[in-house]
């Protein structure tokens, strides 16, 4: 079968494993984008979430067709997208490095034993790749390495190499490096799953230097990353080995006939201090990255429940609330939809089961069991303004919402996030 029929059966299969997240794709995705880990990592990260978006957007992920037995395809992994949707573009390179010569390259950094059913991808396309099916005789394992080129500077890269914070994501280990030339490592132990569903294991190496070459070497414990039992209690390169994957300079000619990106854009306007958006500035919350929206909402509020750990990125942010009688994790997620407004509806917003406020913004409560974790009970204050604004505001009885629960209620009630959700900080003009 050519590699195109191939590919196309992996990924309806891969589809057909995947459930949409109903309010990650409302409220923008929890978290990262995996990411995450990208972080996230991937659905997390290996595709929840509309998964060609997420991976796109959270990171290279790398892989292909896997065929332990030189014929059917019985295990995959699913091949990533290439950033525009396309095999070729502007950001692909001459193909002077081909698949085969990936493939071979991978091999090379293996530790003894067997690559069966590699499949690659060469510099013709924005994100060459080799994968395969490792076989040391402890077990078989999928392995993987992809490259890219990104923003040295921008979201990509950082969301790569930073650890995400445990009270939100399941991982055994995650420690970041600066090298010698400049360059930032990544190395985590983390799950397939993050509800742990599976005992299935993903081993990451991430690297990014400064010239924005982004190398992803991956290991699992099974010889798939999806749908194929674990094998081996863990992967099977250690973590530092698998660095010397990620960080080999037989990746270079691959990685130097691949173009450099364009600078990721800046925000043009300088945003205001916290201070000034409390005393009545017309900069708007909705003009600030949520992290820092929300610490500001917190202090005017006057709200000072001790905070563990807070994060996010872009229109997402959360904290993580630890005043002794159980950790209790808050989110805020924002989304600007022009063509959807309070009169017009909004997609994924449900309608709202209070009376509209005065300026016509529609908010709808809601108190009931989470989505993900054991006993887990999630507070939602959703709002929408009659220019598209959404603003979304969640609160859990747990720091890991795909955990289990660590306390009876949230940590905040229900009038504090109204006043979080419905800070008049968050409209464009204030009377």
């Amino acid at each position: 079968m050519p590699f195109e029929d191939e590919l196309g059966v992996a990924l309806r299969r891969a589809g057909d494993g995947f459930t949409a997240d109903r309010d990650a794709l409302a409220e923008a995705g929890e978290q990262r984008g995996r990411r995450l880990v990208v972080r996230r990592r991937a659905a997390l990260a290996g595709g929840s979430v509309v998964a060609l978006a997420l991976i796109a957007a959270a990171g290279a992920y790398s892989g292909g067709l896997l065929d332990d037995t030189g014929g059917n395809t019985s295990v995959y992994v699913a091949a990533p997208p290439t950033p525009h949707g396309d095999d070729k573009g502007p950001r692909a390179g001459s193909g002077s490095v081909t698949a085969e010569q990936m493939i071979a390259n991978l091999r090379a950094l293996l530790p003894d034993g067997r690559l069966t059913g590699p499949v690659g991808r060469g510099t013709e396309d924005q994100m060459p790749a080799a994968s395969g099916v490792y076989d040391d005789g402890k077990g078989k394992a999928a392995v993987s390495i992809s490259l890219s080129r990104v923003d040295p500077a921008g979201s990509q890269a950082r969301g790569g190499t930073e650890c995400g914070d445990k009270n939100l994501e399941q991982y055994d280990y995650c420690r970041t490096e600066q090298l010698a030339d400049g360059s930032t490592v990544m190395l985590h132990k983390g799950y397939e799953y993050t509800d742990r569903r599976e005992d299935t294991k993903v081993w990451r190496a991430v690297r990014v230097t400064p010239q924005g070459f982004m190398i992803e070497a991956n290991e699992w414990n099974a010889p798939a990353e999806k749908g194929a039992a674990v094998s081996r209690t863990n992967p099977p390169l250690p973590i530092d080995q698998l660095k010397s994957v990620a960080t080999s300079e037989i990746w270079y000619p691959a990685l130097n006939d691949l173009p450099a990106v364009e600078p990721e854009a800046q925000p043009g306007a300088e945003p205001a201090t916290g201070a000034e958006i409390r005393t009545g500035s017309p900069t708007a919350l909705r003009d600030r990255p949520a992290v820092e929206a929300l610490e500001d909402l917190l202090a005017g509020a006057g709200i000072k429940t001790p905070v563990s750990s807070q994060g996010g990125e872009g229109r997402y942010g959360y904290v993580v609330f630890d005043d002794g009688k159980g950790k209790s994790l808050l989110q805020l997620n924002v989304s600007d939809n022009k063509g959807d407004s309070a009169g017009s509806g909004h997609a994924g917003f449900a309608g709202p089961n209070l009376p509209p406020l005065p300026d016509g913004t529609l908010v709808r409560v809601t108190q009931g069991p989470g989505e993900k974790g054991r006993g887990v009970t999630e507070w939602k204050v959703d709002t929408i303004r009659t220019d598209g604004l959404r603003v979304v505001v969640s609160a859990f009885n747990t720091a890991d919402q795909s955990g289990t629960s660590t306390r009876k209620e949230p940590a905040l009630t229900l009038d504090q996030l109204k006043t979080l959700a419905l800070a008049p900080g968050w409209n464009r003009t204030r009377n």
